[in-house]
């Protein structure tokens, strides 16, 4: 994980043990905002503000993006711009090699967005739902029982952040093994989950179909339409999924697991690709 950036700070805070109190530094997660810009020849464009913990802002950006579906799949960047922190925050641009009009336009948001809500400000009900270049319905992806019983001790053992904090989300990848490749954690859920998938599109290894999602967190709306624009055909989660996650996972074909803990879990839609 980028660590030019501080994740927690020191506050002073008063320790209560029963009626004893004691005032001690207690180590909070950062969170601070990100002015997202997209930027092609002859013009540029805020798209959006969203809070966030810093480091791999750029691959933040990037997923973000791409999960509304203004960067396309065989999107090329021209360049990332990352402005020096200060104390309104900061601004990342991304550099593409043509205007995206209407990719741009059909999912515009009124700007600002919480590091709790990932589809607040959309300008439309009709914006929320953002259709998947990806088909999963054909995906053959299958992953064994056991595997996504250790899923969650895997998962924590990599996050950094949650062991000095304990207030911050991670997403990272898994596959028939376990858990691989980078922890991606933020103080919020589908900010983490931006950064997992910013980085497979830096990576030009979208879509995502030899691989499943494990998410801190519950499995939201939002978690899962990001899950399903990188093409990955399954999104375990350490809580509890929405209605509306479920009813989207079944319509993708995307297998959705939740409640994972205590070696057990729930499995809401698709559940041909956990074997025994």
């Amino acid at each position: 994980m980028n660590r030019s950036h501080d994740v927690g700070k020191a506050r002073v805070a008063v320790r209560c043990v029963g009626l004893a109190e004691d005032r001690d530094e207690d180590e909070v997660a950062v969170e601070e905002p990100l002015l997202i810009r997209l930027a092609w020849p002859g013009g540029s464009q805020a798209v959006s503000v969203t809070m966030r913990t810093p480091g791999a802002d750029a691959e933040l950006a990037l997923g973000f993006l791409f999960g509304e579906g203004i960067l396309r799949p065989d999107a090329t960047i021209t360049g990332v711009d990352v402005s020096s922190e200060n104390q309104q925050g900061a601004c990342i641009e991304i550099g593409v090699d043509e205007n995206p009009g209407e990719l741009l336009t059909d999912q515009q948001r009124n700007f600002f967005m919480t590091s709790s809500c990932g589809v607040c400000g959309k300008a439309s009900l009709e914006a929320v739902r953002i259709h998947s270049d990806y088909l999963l319905t054909d995906n053959a992806f299958q992953v064994n029982a056991k595997v996504l019983q250790e899923l969650p001790a895997q998962l924590m053992a990599g996050q950094e952040l949650f062991a000095g904090t304990g207030s911050i989300h991670a997403a990272a990848l898994f596959d028939t093994k376990g858990l691989f490749g980078q922890v991606y954690e933020d103080v919020g859920r589908h900010n983490a989950l931006d950064k997992l998938i910013g980085s497979a599109f830096r990576a030009g290894s979208l879509p995502l179909a030899n691989a499943g999602i494990v998410v801190s967190g519950r499995a939201s709306f939002e978690l899962v339409q990001k899950a399903c624009m990188a093409g990955s055909p399954m999104l375990a989660a350490v809580g509890a999924p929405s209605s509306l996650a479920v009813e989207l996972a079944w319509e993708s074909g995307m297998t959705l697991v939740g409640f994972m803990r205590d070696e057990r879990f729930n499995i809401y839609s698709s559940p041909a690709r956990v074997s025994d």
